[in-house]
């Protein structure tokens, strides 16, 4: 497959911008003006500026575009040896190109890779915020703190840092190979072709091949930018100088990255005076794989530094010190007024976490996000029937409008019915199936098709329970419903799994929640209700399985995307008889417990 120039396609105006002898081409698209702030493109390795055609392409109505290739790239000039591709004068060039385009005003800059790295060093360069009005990092870190992540990692031995430590490592395993003077270049000049980059990328990094554009010196391109990792890697990493930045710094983390991993960027906090981050599940070359979504992230936090336009999902994003497990992420939890679902939502708002709480009781559910936001999390409550389908899809609507698509889904509302099957009205089962069943899957469509088109996975968790897997006579309606939710989400997980979207299943054993209370018996007049209804109420009390201890359980899920999870002990050994003992399962079922 032959190389592909995007040039004549996007209409870059070409321009050469020179320093120290050293000439770059530089690359436009439309004119600064006021309302059109100039954002520049720097690409790494083994790209050029063709990297950003997908990107420009989303992005040219609003900005004057300016990309470049970076000496040793495309159609800039490479110089011989090593020390000219030092981080300062990568970081002069930048400020060259800034000064040619944009004299009279700052730079919004938006970097990839080696172009991030080297964009790091500029903006720790001081007086960097009177030239660069903000920068936008994707999969590339600041060297120096990099090399001071690794020395404390060291330094404080601990199984987790050295885990992370090796972890990173290992991912970075291929850079002494390119430190070496002669191997890689023969390889590179041999193996490095456009095609099999092509099919590296689609194959890895899942990218649509209408995306993958790259410059007709691609093979020189990838051997004179080795000169990039020679120059700097060894000397920064083994004697590293942290600098701190005015700048305010958006860095988009992704999650699989092949060779960056994520607690690598865990210490910027400590060396940027404004910090955003989001974490994305998705891989290294992010410009390829969505162009869409990086434009549309990158306007929005340029809008939001302008003071134009306000975003909650930048808002979100903001980091205030060190960063939490959820931080940046939207959960959406249904039944969140009580109980687990309650629970669930103070432990994700403690992980950095904003949380949507939906609840057929708003007065529930605010006093939920009462609590959250007294403590300084961000919460909001909705009222939310889940059997109103035309309803539940109406606030999944609302919810994405008002606070973007979230990242986590929380089917928790549920209700209890108990009693002999026989005895249940159509009504009482028909509410059952609506409310436990119909609202899970409801819920799990309504934001799952959010999750799928925005293309950045996410995950669902839908609260079953022991009951689905332990037949017991008195819950034969429950039961069915936790079946059918357990059975759903096992389904709807194999259908998500190429959108990364994770699907997991809860399974709750006897826990002193709310629901026990409020539990019909199918049958019984309204004396007998009191008296059954007491009765399970003190077992459960007895029994003394807090909700917070589920919601523990549910946030490790999210974690780990674990696809089926009992909780508590019962709900462990029921789940295993009934898979290895079925027949002793059925015999169980037979006790009598009201």
């Amino acid at each position: 497959m032959t190389a592909i120039d995007h040039t004549p396609q996007v209409g870059w105006r070409r321009r050469t911008v020179e320093r120290d002898g050293v000439r770059l081409a530089v690359f436009e698209l439309g004119e600064p003006a006021a309302d059109r702030p100039t954002v520049l493109l720097v690409h790494g390795w083994p790209d050029t500026h063709a990297l950003w055609a997908p990107v420009a392409d989303a992005m040219a109505s609003r900005y004057h575009l300016v990309a470049y290739d970076t000496r040793g790239y495309g159609e800039s000039d490479a110089p011989d040896g090593d020390a000219p591709y030092r981080l300062p004068e990568l970081a002069a060039d930048l400020f060259a190109v800034v000064d040619a385009v944009s004299p009279d005003q700052p730079v919004h800059v938006l970097a990839h890779d080696w172009g991030s790295v080297q964009t790091w060093e500029a903006v720790t360069t001081p007086g960097a915020e009177e030239r660069i009005a903000s920068f936008v990092s994707v999969s590339g870190p600041n060297l120096d703190h990099l090399g001071a992540w690794t020395r404390r990692q060291l330094r404080r031995p601990t199984p987790k840092a050295l885990a992370q430590a090796f972890s990173q490592a290992l991912s970075s395993a291929y850079t002494a190979v390119f430190q070496l003077p002669v191997v890689p270049k023969v390889l590179f000049a041999a193996g490095m072709r456009p095609a099999i980059w092509r099919q590296f990328l689609t194959t890895l990094e899942g990218t649509d091949p209408d995306n993958l554009v790259f410059a007709p010196t691609f093979r020189a391109d990838a051997v004179s930018g080795l000169r990039y990792y020679r120059a700097n890697i060894r000397e920064r990493l083994g004697s590293p100088n942290p600098r701190s930045t005015k700048v305010p710094v958006f860095e988009i983390v992704n999650t699989r990255d092949i060779a960056l991993r994520k607690a690598i960027f865990d210490n910027t906090h400590e060396y940027t005076h404004r910090l955003w981050r989001i974490d994305t599940p998705t891989g290294h070359w992010l410009p390829y794989t969505n162009p869409g979504y990086l434009a549309d992230i990158a306007a929005q936090f340029i809008e939001s530094i302008r003071g134009a336009d306000s975003s909650p999902i930048i808002d979100r994003a903001r980091q205030h010190g060190a960063r939490q497990p959820h931080s940046g992420k939207l959960a959406v939890i249904t039944g969140a007024g009580s109980g687990i679902g309650r629970e669930t939502a103070y432990l994700l708002s403690e992980q950095g976490a904003e949380v949507i709480l939906a609840d057929i009781n708003l007065d529930a559910a605010e006093e939920t996000a009462r609590t959250i936001t007294s403590g300084g999390g961000f919460a909001h409550a909705y009222r939310l029937d889940v059997a109103d389908t035309d309803g539940f899809n109406a606030f999944a609507e609302e919810v994405t409008k008002k606070h973007g698509v979230a990242d986590i889904v929380i089917n928790n509302a549920g209700i209890g019915l108990a009693g002999h099957v026989l005895d249940a009205t159509d009504e009482q089962i028909r509410r059952l199936v609506d409310i436990n069943l119909m609202g899970v899957m409801t819920g799990s469509r309504a934001f799952g098709r959010k999750m799928v088109e925005r293309g950045l996975g996410g995950q669902i968790v839908n609260l079953a329970s022991a009951a689905a897997f332990t037949p017991q006579q008195g819950l034969g309606g429950y039961s069915a419903t936790k079946a059918g939710v357990l059975m759903f989400s096992e389904s709807l997980r194999a259908e998500l799994a190429e959108h990364r979207i994770g699907v997991s299943a809860i399974c709750p054993g006897i826990v002193d929640t709310n629901i026990v209370a409020a539990t019909e018996f199918a049958g019984a007049s309204a004396d007998g209700q009191k008296q059954l209804q007491d009765k399970m109420s003190g077992m459960y009390h007895k029994r003394n399985f807090t909700p917070d201890r589920v919601a523990a359980a549910i946030v490790g899920a999210i974690d780990s995307n674990a696809p089926v999870v009992p909780v508590t002990v019962e709900a462990k050994v029921g789940y295993r008889v009934y898979r290895f003992a079925p027949g002793l399962s059925r015999r169980m079922a037979r006790t009598k417990l009201f």
